[in-house]
């Protein structure tokens, strides 16, 4: 954007001590749109005071923050809103100049490495098999306890550049492969688990679910290693735990509620310090998708 005498003002008023001119000089660079973010980095990069620097950041993120409602607002309107595209929305929150062309073409060198290994004849269980062999074995996917403390963690890209993420993370990167590879696999609301399930069902049936979706599920997927569940596994972890295992805890989880969730639990990661006001953004944004 190019500066104008109005943007300029703005500018020389960053610094104000007092807060409510400041509130008033933010409020109206905010409604000025991202295109002013360019103007603003130039002015933190010739700023020498690291109070008006932190100022300026609070700004930009602000921006970029206003963008993010709108896309998040966006993709829940859409007639199926993707698990991928949510994901990335997500991850944009904490980087949002990713280059989301990258992280689709490593999603599309994983899906392909799969899909090359799968045939018409193999089992559920070989079909599982083969994604999770090349998912942890061949890209070596580590999954790691979640730690409110390391939000990367929760982001699709870091995962994909680290090869290391946690349940939510990994497991939304199992589903979104399982997706393109028309594997019927879905997460399931298992009380505090982040749980995959291969239900007998093929893309067109999901509308077809009956009363008791546990009988249409063969096995369950632990997207922390790959590991393989059976409906005796899980309720011994039920009788454990003194959890009556309803039907509502193995109707698959919709792509929304995952991301939901999603954002719920990288919040957690802001609780305290000077980026606390982060936990109250992600939690609009979860408030958003649930409305």
């Amino acid at each position: 954007m190019e500066e104008t005498r109005e943007i300029s003002a703005l500018f020389h008023l960053i610094d104000d001590p007092d807060d409510e001119v400041f509130t008033t000089v933010s409020d109206r660079i905010i409604s000025m749109g991202t295109s002013i973010i360019p103007n603003l980095e130039l002015l933190w990069e010739t700023t020498p005071d690291e109070a008006v620097q932190e100022r300026i950041e609070l700004l930009i993120h602000r921006l970029h923050y206003c963008d993010l409602v709108q896309d998040f607002i966006r993709w829940k309107k859409l007639p199926e809103p993707d698990l991928l595209g949510g994901a990335l929305l997500v991850a944009r929150f904490q980087y949002p100049d990713l280059h989301v062309n990258t992280v689709l073409q490593d999603i599309e060198k994983m899906r392909r490495n799969i899909w090359l290994e799968l045939n018409s004849y193999l089992t559920p269980l070989e079909q599982t098999n083969v994604l999770t062999t090349i998912l942890y074995n061949y890209y070596q996917l580590k999954g790691g306890e979640i730690a409110y403390t390391e939000p990367n963690d929760f982001l699709l890209n870091k995962v994909l550049d680290t090869k290391k993420g946690n349940a939510m993370s990994n497991g939304i990167l199992y589903l979104v492969l399982s997706d393109l590879l028309d594997i019927p696999i879905r997460a399931v609301p298992i009380p505090r688990q982040f749980i995959l399930a291969y239900f007998d069902l093929d893309n067109t049936q999901w509308s077809q679910l009956s009363l008791n979706p546990a009988e249409q599920i063969q096995f369950y997927i632990d997207p922390m290693s790959g590991q393989v569940f059976t409906q005796k596994d899980v309720e011994t972890y039920f009788r454990r735990i003194s959890v009556p295992a309803t039907a509502s805890f193995f109707k698959p989880l919709d792509n929304i509620r995952i991301i939901q969730m999603l954002l719920e639990e990288l919040a957690k990661c802001f609780e305290t310090g000077k980026n606390a006001y982060k936990q109250d953004e992600l939690l609009q944004l979860a408030s958003i998708l649930g409305e």
